[in-house]
């Protein structure tokens, strides 16, 4: 099986770690070698794995290694992402057994993406690279995701909905069909988007309205 590394050792890299076990009970291709973390000391336990280091080791890896992304702020996931250095990395989509992706010919996945338990994805869908969606969320047709998007548990993407790069959507927000949302946008937990989003704010409630600007 091949080798992989979960950067992130807090509990959505446990929840990864879970999910890459559950794509072997199906499927086995994955061999979990341990956690990057810069935050949490070497050789700290987490579930039966150790932690390797951070991004000083994950850069002198000396071998080919998968890499999944367990860090759900987009923000912080692209600023560790820019420091990658190392080309003996590499970063899979991983995809749990349990998630519909219902025309899979029409629908683009980008490169480190983690596609959780439960979610839906219909047809005609541009999902970018580094994309998380957390649990049971669902993404209609025709729909386009940016880069270093994150989506917590429960969030519905209706169709035909564009959203920018480095979105935040917390658990259960929800967007209306037609709609378009901004780079580096974040979209409070059970939010309802009925209009376009402009980049760089937080909308919450229900509709969803403009609560700061983001820097």
């Amino acid at each position: 099986m091949k080798p992989i590394a979960i950067y992130g050792a807090g509990g959505f890299g446990l929840e990864v770690a879970m999910l890459i076990e559950q794509i072997n009970e199906v499927s086995p291709q994955w061999h979990i070698v341990g956690f990057f973390d810069d935050n949490i000391a070497i050789g700290t336990k987490k579930n039966g794995h150790s932690v390797l280091g951070g991004i000083k080791q994950a850069n002198s890896w000396n071998k080919k290694l998968a890499i999944a992304f367990a860090l759900g702020m987009p923000k912080i996931k692209k600023k560790v992402f820019d420091k990658v250095n190392n080309p003996n990395l590499y970063f899979p989509s991983l995809i749990h057994p349990s998630a519909i992706i219902s025309n899979k010919k029409y629908v683009q996945i980008g490169q480190g993406c983690i596609i959780s338990a439960g979610c839906i994805i219909t047809t005609n869908i541009k999902i970018g690279s580094f994309v998380f969606f957390n649990l049971s969320c669902t993404l209609g047709h025709e729909s386009a995701i940016g880069d270093f998007c994150s989506f917590m548990h429960g969030c519905n993407i209706s169709g035909e909905v564009s959203i920018g790069k480095v979105s935040f959507w917390g658990a259960g927000a929800k967007i209306i069909n037609r709609k378009t949302v901004g780079n580096n946008t974040t979209i409070g937990a059970g939010a309802v988007v009925v209009d376009n989003v402009p980049p760089d704010v937080t909308v919450v409630g229900v509709p969803a309205k403009p609560l700061k600007q983001d820097s």
